[in-house]
């Protein structure tokens, strides 16, 4: 059957005859899908023989790391157990030292710049023309106090106060003419009251003569018409006094008037010569000779060389410190250095005032302090970068330690035993690349000065060898 021709096998089937339905049964009928059911079995055998050829080589690298993971286990498990050594503790080889209390006064290393601590600009005092000025006049020229500086032309001034000279005698000669004037009338009224006195004795004779008859009535009327007479000459005399006295006093007046005027006069001629009032160096001239200065036009600015200051700043911290313990700057010795280059020039100082406004950009507080001898050895003069060392407040039974003995900024390591203690500290200030600690430290500590890089409590170390 298998090997018969398709066409005649769907012929046999056709010819085989369904089987009778009992009553009330369905009549089997073939549908497709069993037929396509019973065509499908050899297409599952070859789908099944896929699968199994997949697994099995999938399987295999499995199977093979399987195997020599069971190797590697194997030989792990026969090795022989190494030898163990005893452990040993680690000791950290390191420096120490012995610590002992002590006073210090660190000193802090600030920067700053110099000041002029006086500084004037020199302004012609009259208007003329400039006829001389001083060699010194000159941008960066250096001039001695009283020193010309210029010379304006004097001529006006010196002929303006002969005028006033010549007013002042003319006033004064008629002073001595009202004088000359007020003496002869003084003497004239003496004389009229001699005349005045007689003339009352005359009268007085003559009225008892009268009344006898020894004179007659007219001649006493002619006598009291003189009396008369001479009382009004002494009056009038007397009257021409009070005015010879005030036009005495009027002159006077402007003889005191022309004084001043003289001594004002005076005062411009000497203005026409400008000097130094102080040893200065000169910078921003503004005048030459022939040119025409007004009063009150800047001539120079002078910078007194003898008066120069270092200008810097402590932080509020450094200022606090030392007012509350000291009181005050002002007095305080310093040292101003300036570098030039590889050398340094040193000049003292002292302290004389701290700014007027607490520096708010800068969080401190301002400082100035006046070099002594500013022209030693180099000039100093205003503007230049110097660093300045200042005494900072004293300590009292703290302990000088390398900055590398301390740890996380409050601990120090004592050593016991050869075996590392803690010691809280506080750092109070430093001296050079030292620090200045107090705390819980004592006399004859031997602390760590080594860095090292696991630091504790029990944490064994050993001195190490010197080189």
């Amino acid at each position: 059957m298998t090997g018969a021709h398709p066409t005649a096998r769907k012929a046999a089937l056709q010819e085989v005859p369904p089987p009778q339905a009992q009553e009330g049964e369905a009549s089997p009928v073939a549908t497709p899908d069993r037929r396509r059911g019973s065509d499908s079995g050899p297409s599952d055998g070859r789908i099944f023989a896929a699968i199994l050829r997949v697994g099995l080589k999938a399987l295999l690298p499995l199977a093979v790391v399987a195997a020599g993971y069971a190797g590697y286990r194997a030989l792990v498990a026969s090795k022989p157990d190494a030898p163990v050594r005893p452990q040993q503790e680690f000791a950290y080889a390191i420096k120490s030292a012995i610590v002992e209390s002590g006073d210090y006064q660190p000193v802090m290393t600030l920067f700053g710049s110099t000041v002029a601590g006086r500084q004037v600009d020199i302004r012609a005092l009259v208007s003329g023309q400039i006829v001389e000025t001083s060699d010194g006049l000159r941008e960066g020229g250096q001039v001695e106090a009283g020193a010309l500086l210029l010379k304006i032309d004097p001529i006006d001034y010196r002929t303006g106060l002969m005028e006033l000279k010549a007013q002042r005698a003319e006033t004064r000669a008629k002073v001595s003419e009202f004088e000359g004037s007020l003496a002869a009338n003084r003497q004239s009224l003496a004389h009229a009251r001699d005349q005045l006195k007689l003339a009352e004795i005359d009268l007085e004779r003559a009225e008892p003569l009268a009344k006898r008859g020894a004179v007659s009535e007219r001649t006493v009327d002619d006598r009291r018409q003189i009396l008369l007479q001479r009382r009004l000459a002494a009056d009038e005399i007397e009257n021409n006094l009070k005015v010879w006295e005030a036009r005495i006093t009027q002159q006077q007046a402007a003889v005191r008037r022309l004084d001043t005027a003289i001594e004002r006069a005076e005062r411009r001629l000497a203005e026409t010569e400008l000097r130094a009032p102080f040893s200065a160096y000169v910078t921003e001239v503004g005048a030459q000779v022939g040119r025409m200065v007004g009063s009150n036009d800047k001539v120079a600015t002078l910078i007194d060389r003898n008066w120069i200051e270092a200008r810097f700043n402590l932080t509020d911290d450094q200022f606090g410190r030392i007012v509350a313990k000291e009181g005050s700057l002002a007095g305080r010795e310093v040292t101003v250095r300036w570098m030039l280059g590889s050398n340094a020039f040193s000049y003292a100082a002292v302290i004389e005032r701290i700014g007027a406004r607490i520096s708010s950009a800068t969080g401190g507080v301002e400082v100035y302090a006046r070099i002594k001898s500013p022209n030693e050895t180099v000039p100093l003069r205003p503007g230049a970068f110097v660093e300045i060392d200042v005494p900072d407040t004293r300590y009292e039974g703290v302990f000088r330690l390398p900055s590398t003995a301390l740890y996380s900024g409050d601990r120090v390591y004592a050593i016991e035993n050869d075996r590392l203690v803690t010691r809280k500290v506080r750092v109070v200030g430093g001296i050079d690349e030292d620090l200045l600690l107090e705390g819980h430290l004592k006399n004859g500590d031997r602390v760590l000065l080594t860095r090292i890089s696991t630091p504790g409590d029990g944490v064994k170390v050993s001195e190490a060898a010197a080189p």
